[in-house]
């Protein structure tokens, strides 16, 4: 076997062992954890009305303390950091989707009082 086949097998061995390799939990939470992110880019398309407040605020500070949390853990889990400042970040957006349209909301009926 030459050094560079025995390097390449040596560095995915080493992945598969790692402490937060595909043969822990470390690795499938965050893996199945995109389905939220999935979940909240598709809500994208969702009327403003009907997105929910308290749900979208509970998936932005869960994703951006969970992040936090990943970092400082032992072993360091940066695929959970990854998913969960995404989780974190499609949430608010959300969030400035409501708040925008809340704030338009007033001058639209303003504009539509004024014409009829």
């Amino acid at each position: 076997m030459s050094a560079a086949a025995a390097a390449g097998s040596s560095a995915f061995s080493r992945f598969i062992n790692s402490p937060v390799g595909p043969k822990t939990i470390h690795f499938w939470a965050p893996a199945m954890k995109w389905g939220l992110v999935i979940a909240g880019l598709g809500d994208l398309a969702r009327p403003v009305d009907q997105i929910s407040i308290r749900q979208q605020l509970s998936l932005a500070a869960t994703g951006l303390i969970w992040t936090r949390w990943s970092t400082i853990i032992t072993p360091k889990n940066y695929s959970l950091a990854t998913v969960n400042f995404f989780v974190g970040c499609t949430a608010a957006y959300q969030l400035a989707r409501v708040a925008l349209n809340k704030r338009e909301a007033p001058v639209e009926e303003a504009v539509e009082a004024k014409a009829a």
